[in-house]
């Protein structure tokens, strides 16, 4: 277990190498920040003395070791944009984001495993198949659309919820958040269900499809000859089994959530991070678009991590594979 899980540290400090290098190397093509931040009527001694200041004048390389060996010490630099240094403009946006996402994967997975296993046991019926054919609507239609529809059938039609924002907020501590308010739970339905909605879909099916697959083992059968309750049969045995590859996707799928709410939070114009990246594109902010990119994969890479040795917690036999392969 031990060796396992250094292996995967090890292998995930190399995947956010890659990642930075990568998205550091791609920022030099979106443009040259110096003409946002000086305009055009600035004479090339301005040019040369801002580019030095911002350490833009020194190979790239250079630029990437400085930027990593602050990112370890969670100094992302200056926004050129703010002129506030990244890490606070970011833990300003981040309880928007967190929120949201928080909220949007709850609904995911409680309501996507509750219907994925009632669409299983009932998969003969009415309310099941009519559950199968609208979660169609969810895989299908891009976020961007859901959001519009829902704005226009809840904000503009029946105006029983806000179109964007956020919502009045309260602060406890250096955390804001809208969970006190009625104005700042009502702002949040909207983008959390279309956050939300395709990935619930997509955590329904796989339940559905695992489930059915495991209710066909020859093991359920013989648990059903021995005479154990339905109850038993399906949420002690079946759906135990079912979750080994549902925690994958599931796992994945919380890391789009964050990494995607950038959609939602453009459609919703949500102040979270999603947001703060956007503007930071249209205005060639490279500390503030490398910083973002940096913390999505950071989780991507914890949560890939944490599904991993979850499958020592569901399925015990996998320690004693993973001990095999280390004696051979």
């Amino acid at each position: 277990m031990l060796a396992f899980g250094l292996r995967r540290v090890f292998q995930s400090l190399i995947v956010l190498l890659v990642v930075g290098l990568v998205a550091f190397s791609m920022f030099r093509f979106v443009g040259d920040p110096i003409d946002n931040m000086l305009g055009q009527e600035a004479t090339a001694a301005d040019i040369e003395r801002l580019r030095g200041e911002l350490g833009l004048d020194q190979p790239f390389l250079v630029q990437y070791y400085r930027f990593l060996e602050g990112a370890v010490q969670g100094n992302f630099g200056i926004s050129y944009r703010q002129g506030r240094p990244v890490f606070e403009i970011i833990l300003e946006r981040a309880p928007a984001t967190l929120e949201l996402a928080g909220v949007s994967a709850l609904l995911a997975i409680t309501i996507g495993v509750a219907l994925g296993v009632f669409t299983a046991i009932r998969r003969n019926g009415l309310a099941a198949n009519t559950i199968m054919v609208v979660s169609l609507i969810g895989v299908s239609l891009p976020t961007f659309l859901i959001g519009i529809l829902l704005i226009y059938l809840f904000s503009v039609e029946l105006d029983i919820l806000p179109s964007f924002g956020r919502g009045d907020v309260v602060m406890i501590g250096g955390w804001s958040t809208g969970f006190l308010t009625v104005s700042g739970l009502k702002a949040l339905i909207l983008p959390a269900i279309t956050l939300g909605l395709y990935q619930m879909t997509l955590i329904m099916r796989l339940v559905r499809s695992e489930m059915l697959e495991v209710l066909r083992q020859d093991y359920i059968r013989f648990a059903r000859a021995r005479g154990l309750s339905q109850r038993a049969i399906y949420f002690h045995h079946a759906l135990k089994n079912t979750l080994v590859p549902v925690i994958t996707i599931t796992g994945l799928q919380l890391g789009s959530i964050i990494a995607f709410a950038i959609v939602t939070e453009t459609v919703f114009q949500w102040p979270g991070i999603g947001l703060l990246f956007v503007n930071a594109i249209q205005f060639v902010d490279i500390p503030v678009m490398a910083a973002y990119l940096m913390l999505i994969s950071v989780v991507f890479v914890a949560i890939n991590l944490i599904v991993d040795l979850l499958y020592f917690a569901v399925d015990p036999r996998l320690s004693g594979e993973d001990a095999v392969a280390g004696n051979g």
